[in-house]
């Protein structure tokens, strides 16, 4: 129960590793707000939580919008009584085009949905970690954001921003007790990377299987992470034995060097 008394706020919530980690919390002793933008989708995460045994609320909203981080924290401090851990998870891809072609909208839409949503998080959910007595923030970041991934400028950027944000905010934050890590996943298996793939695939011009094999032959293990993986590392950093583990990002590539 490393997690035991804690009340975590997970956004993008309702699928892949945010589903995840929204149990896996659970299960280690966190109360989760569990956050996202499709209302179906989450509520089936908040139940799967609570037919484990474990405690949580499902909030629906866009992560990016201010009003609705608020009402978001809002609700978890309602229902559980404080907010003191922060895992940025929500974040979309973007689509796979040459920079050419990456409009303004892509490029608009990708950014708010993968940094700028973090920052609004962190920005209404420090107050209240404040008021606690102190955190933990997590934000899932790549490691496109630190050796880079072509045609995916939106993405790469995004990342990057969220790994200097991590650096920036664990500074500003320790004088309140709170720490800012970030992780940054290779490839997750799951629905995202297979779409990843097979843009990739596209863009380079090469057989699907192709792409696969390339991606999975440059980690030394030979193998994708999982959505635990990446789970059981924020757990960790979201526990009271990381307490003195702040301002890092840590890559989880199965071997291959982040940068």
């Amino acid at each position: 129960m490393q997690l035991e008394g804690k009340v975590a706020l997970i956004t993008g919530a309702s699928k892949g590793i945010g589903r995840v980690m929204s149990r896996m919390f659970a299960r280690e002793g966190a109360a989760v707000v569990c956050a996202a933008r499709s209302q179906s989708l989450v509520e089936e995460t908040a139940a799967l939580v609570k037919a484990d045994g474990g405690r949580a609320i499902p909030v629906t909203g866009d992560a990016a919008t201010e009003a609705d981080v608020q009402r978001m924290i809002e609700a978890g401090t309602k229902a559980f009584g404080k907010l003191d851990t922060l895992v940025n998870n929500a974040g979309d891809g973007g689509p796979t085009k040459r920079v050419q072609e990456y409009t303004s909208e892509d490029w608009f839409y990708t950014i708010n949905s993968c940094l700028t949503s973090s920052y609004m998080c962190i920005r209404f959910a420090v107050p209240e970690m404040i008021k606690a007595g102190g955190g933990a923030i997590v934000n899932i970041a790549s490691v496109a954001g630190r050796r880079g991934l072509p045609y995916r400028i939106g993405y790469c950027s995004a990342k990057a921003g969220q790994v200097g944000m991590t650096f920036g905010m664990a500074i500003e934050l320790a004088p309140h007790n709170i720490t800012v890590n970030a992780i940054a996943p290779g490839a997750v298996a799951g629905d995202r990377i297979d779409r990843v793939i097979e843009g990739q695939a596209q863009a380079r011009g090469v057989p699907l299987e192709e792409m696969r094999r390339s991606l999975i032959d440059r980690s030394p293990l030979k193998r994708m992470s999982t959505a635990e993986d990446i789970a059981t590392l924020a757990i960790y950093l979201c526990s009271d034995a990381a307490r003195n583990l702040s301002g890092q990002c840590i890559a989880v590539t199965a071997g291959e060097p982040a940068v």
